[in-house]
């Protein structure tokens, strides 16, 4: 696939269809349905503390419970990161898509090696925070892919063997 030099013009910027604060509001949603709760121990006496002084679409909070502040982004997978909320989902949304780091670093203009930073951070955080199944009862399997032959496998090497002479 031939990409265009960065100063051609998209016929869709995905950039200008979502914002900070409709990623903001998503997080939200999905992260406290029905009522906040603390980032830290999971009370729920908590009031709003005003907005991020940095992004004014974060808003922050104040447990009255354990005395402790937090944001909507505390203890998820993009707390400390400095490139934009909107950034990290359409990211993470083009690496769903199977896109490479420099396709995505091409439609979202960060560093390559930015971007390369932010796929791997994002595989590690959602390999740390998958919460671990255990399967009970009966599990039944359709399908079954056994692995026949040895193609593809390293051979042993082969050594040689010693010639013995016999004299009758």
């Amino acid at each position: 696939m031939k990409m265009a030099g960065k100063g051609s013009h998209n016929i869709l910027n995905i950039r200008g269809i979502i914002n900070d604060a409709k990623c903001f509001h998503t997080v939200r949603e999905l992260r406290w349905s029905d009522r906040v709760g603390c980032a830290h121990r999971g009370s729920d006496t908590v009031v709003k503390h005003g907005r991020d002084e940095t992004r004014s679409e974060r808003q922050r909070y104040h447990c009255r419970n354990c005395n402790r502040y937090f944001d909507d982004l505390t203890g998820t997978i993009f707390e400390g990161r400095h490139e934009p909320l909107s950034i990290w989902i359409l990211c993470l949304y083009f690496m769903g898509l199977n896109l490479s780091n420099s396709r995505i670093a091409y439609e979202l203009d960060p560093d390559t090696s930015n971007v390369q930073q932010m796929t791997e951070q994002l595989r590690q955080g959602v390999v740390a925070r998958k919460p671990e199944r255990k399967l009970s009862e009966q599990v039944e399997c359709d399908e079954l892919y056994v692995v026949a032959g040895h193609k593809g496998e390293s051979k042993l090497a082969r050594k040689k063997g010693v010639k013995v002479e016999v004299t009758v």
